[in-house]
């Protein structure tokens, strides 16, 4: 109860407070390339029940949207603002919204497709114990330093290992990472087994 009220609180301030910089963001999409300024895209929720995330739109409206992910910024399928909204996580934004209607966190393990969730193992599925968050354990963790493998095994970690201070700390590393730029969001490896899938 106590995380779900820490959720609403932040979330909604959040919103509040940031609503001038997504209009502006939104706006700019638009003038940038046609098509909705937000993306949406099915994924596996709490339990593995399906919800629709929210992110601004990175690419070109005309793309696969269950492609795979951009292997780099040159990527011809992103858009220029999309670049700086991914190396930046501001297109993540719009998930404020998913966290206050409870559909995720503020912490958790990152939503994933519900077919990815279909090839889990038991202790892999249990990240669907919990919220899935706009930011997590495996993010601050490596991120696309780590193969799909590695970020299963730190979320189930979190998972075994969740707390209140935990979660502040996570936050709190993903402002550092945020704010510097040290992370990148374009990974160098995806599978341990395959080459890469789509995530």
């Amino acid at each position: 109860m106590g995380k779900r009220l820490f959720d609403i609180v932040v979330s909604l301030t959040g919103i509040v407070l940031l609503l001038p910089v997504g209009l502006l963001i939104a706006l700019a999409i638009r003038l940038e390339s046609s098509g909705s300024p937000i993306f949406r895209q099915r994924r596996a929720g709490r339990g593995g029940k399906p919800f629709c995330m929210l992110k601004f739109r990175t690419m070109r409206a005309d793309v696969e949207p269950y492609g795979h992910s951009p292997r780099g910024p040159e990527d011809p399928r992103l858009t220029r603002l999309g670049r700086f909204l991914r190396e930046t996580s501001l297109d993540e934004l719009p998930q404020l919204c998913n966290v206050l209607i409870g559909q995720m966190s503020l912490v958790g393990p990152r939503p994933l497709y519900e077919r990815q969730a279909a090839l889990w193992n038991p202790r892999q599925r249990r990240r669907l114990e919990v919220r899935p968050g706009m930011t997590g354990y495996a993010q601050v963790f490596g991120r696309a330093d780590r193969t799909h493998e590695e970020k299963l095994e730190l979320d189930a970690h979190y998972v075994e290992h969740r707390s209140f201070l935990m979660d502040l700390k996570i936050l709190f590393k993903t402002l550092t990472i945020a704010f510097s730029r040290r992370s990148s969001t374009y990974e160098k490896q995806y599978s341990e087994t395959k080459d890469r899938e789509t995530d």
